[in-house]
C-alpha cells in the first residue's frame, strides 16, 4: 500500500535531520513521546505532541499538512506508527526519525540525556 506520489520516504537518519537542523531548513519537528520523557530529554525545536493525545490533538498542527514533518520518538517505533497515522490524515511529507532520540544522544548530541 505505498503511495506513488509520497517522495518522501517512511523513515529519516537522525544524520540527515541534524544536516537539515544546521542548514535551517524549514521542517516541523514533532516529538511524539509522553510529558516525562520530554522532561528527561528533548531535542531542541522539536515540539512535544504525545502518541497517546494525537488523535485529540491532529488539528493543532493541520498547518503543517504540506510541509516536510519529522516525527521523534525514544526509539523509532512510536514515531513510526505516528507518521503512518499522519499520512494517512492527509499529512504529504512525513516521515520517522529512524532510531530516535536514543541514536540522536548516541551518534548526534551526546548532553541529550539517554534514558
Amino acid at each position: 500500500m505505498s503511495d506513488v506520489t509520497n517522495a518522501v520516504p517512511l523513515e529519516i537518519t537522525c544524520q540527515a535531520v541534524q544536516q537539515k537542523l544546521a542548514a535551517g531548513e524549514p521542517f516541523f519537528f514533532l516529538d511524539c513521546r509522553e510529558p516525562d520523557e520530554y522532561a528527561t530529554a528533548k531535542i531542541a525545536g522539536a515540539t512535544l505532541l504525545p502518541m497517546s493525545q494525537l488523535a485529540d490533538r491532529a488539528a493543532e498542527i493541520d498547518a503543517h499538512k504540506n510541509e516536510l514533518v519529522v516525527v521523534h520518538c525514544h526509539h523509532g517505533g512510536r514515531s513510526l506508527r505516528v507518521a503512518m497515522w499522519l499520512r494517512k490524515q492527509g499529512f504529504t511529507q512525513v516521515c520517522s526519525m529512524a532510531g530516535g532520540i536514543d541514536v540522536w544522544s548516541q551518534q548526534i548530541d551526546p548532553t541529550v540525556p539517554r534514558y
